[in-house]
């Protein structure tokens, strides 16, 4: 008697936009999928890859959520038990603020194998994509990746830490909660600190906002920046030889 094959799903990092970054590993298990379950943020050209496979859009963006995480968590079990090989396309990286772990878990649960391929993060990737490195020898040894809106709809308290470090701080999350972080950073002393704002960051509708913590709030108010965004607050931003010019000339304005 032929035994059932065991139900699998795989929860695939789509990389931060640009369909050209997501991982050999990733493409590879597209194309195998029966069905895929995928995020608003991730790149509809990936879903190519995988012309005959089943697509469920179970996305989620700010006041636009389709289905809730639950609801979310027992279609990806239903699919997989009915289709056996079941992708799971999360946009960046499913573990670094992606709620990957706590599908895992769920899954897991009904004896679902799992595996994780992970992605590019678009906290590390879309400030590269600037020109950005978020470490720089003599300028920043270290960075922080922080989520700006918790689960309860609030800033994180880690953004008070962050403020007070001489690291590299990467917010994720955190245009709705712009005004907080830059009166955080003003009241320990941050307030020339350079900032960079970038939008659908490595895409085709890529928008670039620079300024200091003084300044970014004008700025999103005239580029007209909105997420999803990354803010990157740090010295390692004027380093970006993209910036070194725009950089000279605040600083010339503010040694006038």
């Amino acid at each position: 008697m032929k035994l059932k094959k065991k139900s699998k799903v795989t929860l695939i990092g789509a990389g931060p936009g640009d369909p050209d970054l997501i991982t050999v590993k990733g493409v590879k298990a597209l194309q195998k999928a029966k069905v895929i379950l995928y995020d608003a943020l991730i790149n509809r050209e990936l879903l190519e890859y995988a012309p005959d496979a089943k697509k469920i859009f179970v996305g989620k963006r700010k006041g636009y959520h389709r289905y809730s995480q639950d609801e979310i968590n027992e279609l990806i079990v239903k699919n997989a038990f009915e289709f056996g090989d079941a992708v799971r396309l999360k946009g960046g990286d499913p573990f670094v603020f992606g709620r990957g772990s706590e599908e895992v878990d769920y899954i897991e649960s009904f004896g679902i194998e799992t595996e994780v391929i992970s992605g590019i993060s678009s906290s590390m990737a879309v400030p590269a994509s600037q020109g950005i490195s978020l470490t720089k020898r003599g300028v920043s040894e270290s960075f922080w990746v922080i989520t700006g809106t918790t689960s309860e709809r609030k800033l994180s308290n880690d953004v008070y830490l962050a403020a007070q470090s001489t690291a590299t701080i990467v917010i994720l999350m955190g245009m709705s909660k712009l005004s907080e972080i830059v009166e955080i950073f003003k009241k320990y002393n941050k307030a020339e600190v350079p900032t960079a704002i970038i939008q659908n960051g490595t895409t085709v509708n890529e928008k670039l906002g620079l300024g200091t913590i003084n300044t970014i709030e004008e700025v999103v108010e005239q580029k007209q920046l909105s997420s999803p965004a990354i803010i990157v607050i740090g010295e390692v931003v004027k380093e970006s030889s993209k910036f070194h010019s725009f950089y000279q000339n605040v600083h010339s304005e503010l040694t006038k």
